[in-house]
């Protein structure tokens, strides 16, 4: 068996193995909890089989907010890597005020962003955008900066202008930090999208989903709005992996 096959099977049979033991009941048992309190995987698949066009409608709402967001708030933390690299005397102020931002924490950013915008879209994705931004601009910045010294001093040496540096020699370099910021902010960006649900005025999404059908003890409801969360976030993820493999084959990373 080859070490591709074996990555695949593990954690699938670590996989299943834990939803058996959750379906027999022994994970209640150990947890001290009782079936209304952890709803059985059947039970949560058939409610949301029943209610899927539902959970997919407020996935949709989600998914848009968040990507718009990562979209929005990945451009500018890399713009603000990119003017910290071209202008570094004065840029890399930008560096330290977008990691201040990422301290704040994001049930303190929701209600900021409640009286910043009056829809609850808006709201959602300047959460995200915030949240996107310090991941991209730290990321983006070592890959444009940390250079081989050689290839810098042949640059040089070939008297290559500010803008050729950048395009040939630390734009290439800084596309697999790139692809790492846009990894952390897929999970980030639905994290951060759904708790700034729990906070807005909309009745849609899916935070809204599970805040609501908790709050009201529907438990297999709430936990079907979960599941479609986590698939929606390992969605993204294989997606941007397949991308980052098209995009940057030349890496060694990807040998």
């Amino acid at each position: 068996m080859n070490n591709k096959l074996k990555n695949i099977l593990w954690p699938l049979a670590f996989g299943i193995g834990f939803i058996l033991i959750w379906e027999l009941g022994y994970l209640h048992e150990v947890l001290d909890l009782r079936p209304f309190q952890l709803p059985i995987p059947s039970q949560i698949m058939t409610t949301l089989y029943n209610n899927l066009p539902k959970v997919l409608k407020d996935g949709g709402v989600t998914v848009i907010g968040a990507l718009i967001g990562l979209t929005i708030g990945s451009f500018f933390g890399f713009m603000i890597a990119f003017l910290a690299t071209w202008f570094p005397k004065w840029g890399y102020g930008g560096m330290i005020v977008v990691t201040a931002l990422n301290a704040v924490p994001i049930v303190a950013l929701s209600p900021i962003m409640n009286l910043w915008f009056t829809t609850g879209m808006a709201q959602k994705i300047g959460v995200v955008t915030v949240v996107c931004m310090a991941a991209m601009a730290i990321n983006a910045y070592s890959g444009l900066n940390n250079l081989k010294a050689f290839s810098l001093d042949l640059m040089e040496t070939v008297a290559a202008d500010k803008w050729v540096v950048f395009r040939k020699l630390r734009l290439p370099n800084a596309l697999p930090n790139v692809f790492t910021a846009l990894k952390i902010n897929i999970a980030a960006s639905i994290i951060a999208a759904i708790i700034s649900e729990y906070f807005a005025a909309s009745t849609s999404g899916l935070g809204f989903g599970i805040k609501d059908h908790l709050r009201k003890a529907e438990m297999a409801m709430g936990w079907s709005y979960i599941v479609v969360a986590s698939l929606v976030g390992v969605v993204l993820y294989a997606i941007i992996i397949l991308v980052e493999r098209d995009a940057i084959k030349w890496h060694a990373s990807q040998r």
